[in-house]
């Protein structure tokens, strides 16, 4: 790594005072890491899934003594209910974990919105539960790069920033939700709202191993159906019974049709199916779940307009009931000015530390979409360097702390110092 601290590689609009700032800053966060580490293991060893009620809340006082130390103002916010389709046709609540607020200088002219998730995939059956050296620099474990390591990387940086002489202009909210994971269903209201009282956002879902990260990215939305038949008996009655299977198996083939080559930019998943009993009964219950995405608004509304044609054309058939669920969550998230700014800024940051860093675009989405759908510009893979996420081979690369936490320190000190110019952008 190049001597960012010395004189010749420091930009000459930066005094000695910030060179100080940037030593002190350094020094802070290398000296926290054997702690943060030993932190990682106590956090990744608390199952988080997005349905543990009882291991949010575990997250959620580990969170509020990590960060209430050097915050103003703490609060955990109620998230409403959200209804879903569960496997068996049945329409439930799912209940939530806290959306967790830590604010600083809330009345600075300048104010950073700094988002994470505390919630995981594994639930409380998953055999993945413990963390685990795969090497001196690798550990394997549930959330350590997705994201209870990207929210780590949010305490160093803060907590270095505020040695900077620049902090008291600017304000910062870290914004931890419990719902990332299952598409931020409840939380994302508050986060359109956090978004409007904020002038940048950065988001904290990790970056690829090799430090690439995401640049724009596609929209999402879970769908759910519910088709309602007839029961009847398949030998003697079966022409009196209304096959909901079968009526399910057609609109999802329907729907598999929209994957084509002229609907370049969409993906849609048809992901789980569950109906019927006994074979000799004609079933007269069906679900099916599927996801989409999509590149722009457009082909949302397309997609949109394409599953509604399909349903409406099999609740036009005598004895057939089809419901659908759910929607899209999450809109396409495409750079503006602003956004390329702060992706510029980033890379010259990089340089400086000899780190590379590269944007890619990817059809994952997470909550720098829903900032960017609020008109926040942001980056969203500031966290840890890592790989596998989602699966029982998650790994974070230990030495992307330290680094990944240097890197927010200086787009933080970038951002107060050439807030002017980032402000004027369209």
């Amino acid at each position: 790594m190049t001597d960012l601290l010395s004189e010749p590689n420091l930009n000459s609009a930066l005094n000695a005072e910030y060179l100080a700032a940037r030593r002190q800053a350094f020094t802070c966060i290398d000296e926290l890491v054997d702690t943060t580490v030993k932190t990682l293991l106590r956090w990744s060893s608390i199952n988080s899934g997005t349905r543990n009620l009882d291991g949010l809340n575990a997250m959620a006082r580990e969170l509020e003594q990590q960060f209430t130390p050097i915050s103003d103002q703490f609060n955990a916010l109620p998230l409403p209910d959200v209804e879903a389709l569960t496997d068996g046709g049945e329409v439930i609540q799912n209940r939530h974990g806290k959306m967790l607020s830590f604010k600083k200088r809330a009345d600075a002219p300048l104010q950073v919105l700094l988002l994470g998730h505390m919630d995981t995939v594994f639930e409380q059956t998953h055999a993945f539960q413990q963390p685990v050296w795969l090497d001196n620099n690798t550990l394997n474990g549930p959330g350590v790069a997705d994201m209870k390591g990207g929210l780590l990387v949010i305490y160093l940086a803060l907590k270095a920033f505020e040695l900077h002489p620049l902090s008291p202009k600017l304000g910062w909210h870290v914004a931890i939700n419990p719902d990332e994971e299952t598409g931020s269903l409840a939380s994302r209201f508050l986060i359109a709202e956090f978004a409007q009282k904020a002038h940048l956002g950065l988001v904290y879902e990790p970056a690829l191993a090799d430090g690439t990260l995401a640049g724009d990215r596609k929209g999402s939305g879970n769908f759910s159906l519910r088709v309602r038949g007839k029961s009847a008996h398949a030998g003697r009655e079966f022409h009196l019974g209304k096959n909901a299977i079968a009526a399910l198996c057609e609109i999802f083939y329907r729907l598999q049709q929209l994957n084509s080559e002229e609907n370049s930019g969409i993906t849609l998943n048809l992901g789980r199916v569950s109906g019927g009993g006994a074979v000799n009964i004609v079933p007269d219950t069906a679900v099916g779940h599927f996801n989409v995405r999509c590149e722009n608004i457009d082909q949302q509304g397309f997609i949109q307009s394409q599953i509604n044609k399909i349903i409406d054309d099999i609740n036009s058939r005598q004895g057939f009931d089809v419901q659908l669920f759910g929607g899209f969550n999450r809109e396409p998230k495409v750079a503006n000015t602003k956004t390329l700014k702060l992706r510029q800024w980033l890379s010259e940051i990089g340089s400086e530390l000899d780190i590379p860093v590269n944007f890619k675009p990817t059809g994952g989405c997470c909550d720098g979409n829903n900032l960017n759908a609020a008109g926040l510009a942001n980056i969203d893979t500031l966290g840890v360097r890592g790989g596998n996420i989602h699966t029982d081979q998650e790994f974070i690369l230990i030495d992307s702390l330290a680094e990944r936490a240097k890197l927010s320190f200086l787009l933080l000190e970038k951002f107060a110092v050439n807030y002017e110019e980032y402000l004027k952008l369209s």
